[in-house]
């Protein structure tokens, strides 16, 4: 690592990132922050139309950006995301599994395909982008993988297949860091957030959070702002000796 100021490790100039799930949520704050950090952006999603509006918002940041219609639940489409980065830019240096979906439906009524569902876009999707975007890689990439607290604690509502999912994430991700950090020089991390206020906290039924709150040592869901910070951090050079980790953003929430 040439010699440089503690603060320029935190930066992303030159590289480039592709992020799925960047239509909506927390990925549009993902998208946005690894823009402002320097990097140009491949955005992936189902939804053309709200891809266009996080689109916007990279170019205002001053970087360049490409939008690819993606499910990540089909190898396929995977496959076309990382082959359209490659093609826009060149190369791809972060990858974010951030496309997700999840239910609450009790487990004794959860009919197959539901189930199935969250685990092909959660846990299959990641490991299929994951695989699409690592034959890419140059030494020196890294993959973060959006896992969840729930994949390590409950929070009152029946949540078997997210859940499922996002613990299966952590376990991909230790997996991945340590088939390929050494041999390929692509590290592998996740973070696990807990309650942020998105387009996810704002389906829950009235009371949930306020119920939650005593759990949540710092005293509410948190900003996206914090969350993508932490995602800027792991991607960049400054976190370049953290491998195969699951990174927990919660307020306080799984100690209580």
């Amino acid at each position: 690592m040439p010699p440089t100021g503690i603060l320029d490790l935190f930066r992303l100039d030159g590289r480039v990132a592709l992020v799925t799930g960047a239509s909506s949520g927390l990925g549009v704050a993902f998208a946005q922050a690894l823009a402002e950090a320097g990097a140009d952006v491949a955005l992936a999603a189902r939804r053309a139309d709200r891809l266009a509006e996080t689109a916007a918002l990279v170019t205002k940041a001053g970087r360049r950006q490409v939008t690819v219609v993606t499910d990540v639940a089909s190898p396929e489409d995977c496959q076309r995301a990382a082959e359209a980065a490659m093609a826009e830019f060149g190369r791809i240096d972060i990858l974010v599994n951030n496309a997700g979906i999840g239910t609450a439906v009790p487990a004794s009524r959860e009919q197959p395909e539901q189930f199935r569902q969250v685990i092909d876009i959660n846990l299959n999707g990641a490991y299929w982008m994951a695989q699409a975007c690592g034959k890419l890689m140059r030494p020196g990439s890294t993959i973060i993988n959006i896992s969840s607290v729930l994949g390590v604690a409950t929070a009152g509502l029946p949540q078997a297949a997210y859940s499922a999912s996002k613990a299966g994430l952590m376990g991909l991700t230790r997996d991945l860091a340590q088939q390929w950090t050494g041999r390929k020089g692509i590290r592998v991390n996740a973070v696990a957030p807990g309650f942020f206020e998105s387009e996810m906290t704002d389906q829950y039924q009235p009371g949930y959070l306020d119920a939650l709150r005593a759990r949540i040592l710092a005293g509410g869901p948190g900003d996206p702002r914090q969350l993508a910070a932490t995602l800027v951090w792991l991607a960049s050079d400054a976190a370049g000796y953290i491998t195969g980790q699951t990174i927990i953003v919660d307020g306080g929430f799984t100690i209580t």
